[in-house]
């Protein structure tokens, strides 16, 4: 199995959400992550779904979301002709024993505290998701209290969007 990141253009409609992430639970397929938003236009929305498969296993999946009514285009992005990100909050206990230790972790890895209180710290940080896993499993050196991730967002390099491509 290996690990696809899609980017699906649909009609801007309710429901349209719940229709892609049935196709996926209908067929068994676990999703790792999923970001939806308004693109630059209103009338269309952006799902980036990322998850893993088989080579075979993803044509199946890319040949039933266009099936699908409201899906205009699929693309597959990879790390290679993409920008990928995804941002995290996470919220560490403040305790004068580690207080320095965490900033000093989190001065490596460039994450901005953003809320901080006696009892704890709430850090932000962005990147791939390899560095932000890097970051959790840093932070388990102290007591996390919460966490919380965007999933990924992933532009095609250059100037061609979405859009432009040919079913």
């Amino acid at each position: 199995m290996q690990k696809y990141t899609i980017a699906v253009l649909v009609n801007n409609q309710s429901g349209v959400l719940n229709r892609v992430s049935g196709m996926f639970r209908r067929r068994g397929f676990n999703i790792n992550s999923l970001t939806v938003s308004e693109t630059e236009s209103e009338q269309f929305s952006r799902i980036t779904v990322t998850y893993e498969a088989t080579p075979e296993m993803n044509h199946q999946i890319v040949t039933q979301l266009y099936k699908l009514p409201d899906v205009i285009k699929v693309k597959e992005l990879t790390r290679d002709d993409s920008v990928n990100c995804e941002l995290m909050l996470i919220k560490v206990k403040n305790d004068a024993a580690t207080r320095e230790e965490i900033r000093t972790a989190a001065d490596a890895f460039k994450a901005e505290t953003v809320d901080y209180t006696r009892e704890s710290v709430i850090m932000r940080i962005t990147g791939d998701s390899k560095r932000i896993d890097a970051f959790i499993n840093l932070m388990k050196e102290f007591e996390i209290l919460e966490i919380c991730r965007t999933g990924i967002v992933s532009l095609e390099r250059g100037s061609k969007t979405i859009a432009q491509y040919e079913d």
